[in-house]
């Protein structure tokens, strides 16, 4: 007959209870961050709700914000960014001389999502290609910063016919070496977008993403007021920030796959960017695109880093005028 040790059963008991009271004290702190990340967004939604209207295309939701009289210009914001990006600054001023349409990027701001495995360059320059359209802007002039530079440039090469000109604003379109940064190749994953970003979303302060917004800028701090107007809590969103790095995960495969296309580009083209952008590098990025595109124009601001749409606005929509001017426009 075999008998069990009163301390062994008591042992197992305790290891019991220990495990148990373990699993829902993650249980709880589960809980507690989905309902705080779910707060905060609602909270960033509620004060910074959408500038503009909705356009359908496709069954898919598009926010634009239209602005002005003349000319048609399409902006077009960077990685991690919305509307506010370009609204804070230069659409106010194009705006006086010009019909102003500011799109969401595919799964930022308020426009929706619809590839499970991050929108492609060339999906986005279709949807709001035809997002365009849609609000009478059949061949607009169409501007893009960054990573919205290389949505442009595939909206150039992919849809001749539905633009009259180019103006590159710190784009990202020469195929670089350095690798994915660690944060994006984690949320670019499920088990990021699982486990960490929800984590982001419910603790990570505001104000620590706005002291952040200088590295964006840098060797510029980003100016009074940008932070209250863009909404950090906006980019912070869960679903936003898994959307921007699958984008960001795929972007330098397919800057490879369109760069060999940037010699069919025929319609009047400016770059602009600033020779101190640490991010998206002058040297490497403008002057060898300038060589890449027939009769582009290269406008070089001297000691602006990656934010001249925000930082230099003026000199951006002078940049702007001299594009529509070549294309006939003014």
């Amino acid at each position: 007959m075999r008998f069990t040790s009163p301390h062994r059963s008591t042992w197992k008991t305790l290891v019991i209870k220990v495990l148990i009271f373990l699993g829902l004290v993650l249980s709880g702190l589960i809980l507690l961050t989905v309902w705080r990340a779910a707060q905060n967004e609602a909270a960033a939604e509620a004060r910074f709700p959408p500038e503009g209207e909705m356009v359908m295309v496709d069954g898919i939701a598009v926010h634009a914000v239209v602005r002005g009289n003349g000319p048609d210009v399409v902006l077009i914001h960077g990685s991690s960014g919305n509307t506010r990006d370009m609204t804070f600054a230069l659409a106010p001023i194009l705006a006086e001389n010009f019909r102003v349409i500011v799109f969401d990027r595919p799964g930022l701001g308020y426009s929706d999502s619809f590839n499970p495995n991050g929108e492609t360059i060339e999906e986005q320059a279709l949807i709001l290609q035809k997002a365009a359209a849609k609000l009478g802007a059949e061949k607009p002039i169409v501007a893009g910063q960054s990573y919205g530079g290389s949505v442009s440039l595939a909206w150039a090469v992919t849809r001749p016919d539905n633009i009259s000109a180019l103006v590159l604003i710190a784009p990202a379109a020469i195929p670089w070496e350095t690798p994915l940064d660690g944060f994006n190749k984690l949320a670019s994953t499920e088990a990021g977008n699982t486990l960490a970003l929800p984590l982001i979303t419910a603790f990570v302060p505001e104000w620590y993403v706005e002291q952040a917004l200088d590295k964006v800028f840098a060797p510029q701090t980003a100016p009074e007021g940008y932070s209250q107007h863009f909404g950090p809590g906006l980019t912070m969103r869960r679903a936003s920030m898994h959307a921007n790095a699958k984008q960001r995960a795929n972007l330098l495969e397919e800057v490879l796959a369109l760069q060999p296309r940037y010699g069919e580009i025929s319609v009047p083209t400016e770059v602009v960017h600033g020779t101190a952008d640490t991010t998206v590098k002058f040297a490497w990025h403008a002057e060898q695109l300038v060589d890449q595109i027939p009769d582009a124009e290269l406008i070089e601001l001297p000691g602006i880093g990656h934010m001249p749409q925000v930082v230099v606005a003026p000199e951006v929509a002078s940049a702007i005028n001299r594009a529509a001017e070549r294309a006939g426009l003014r």
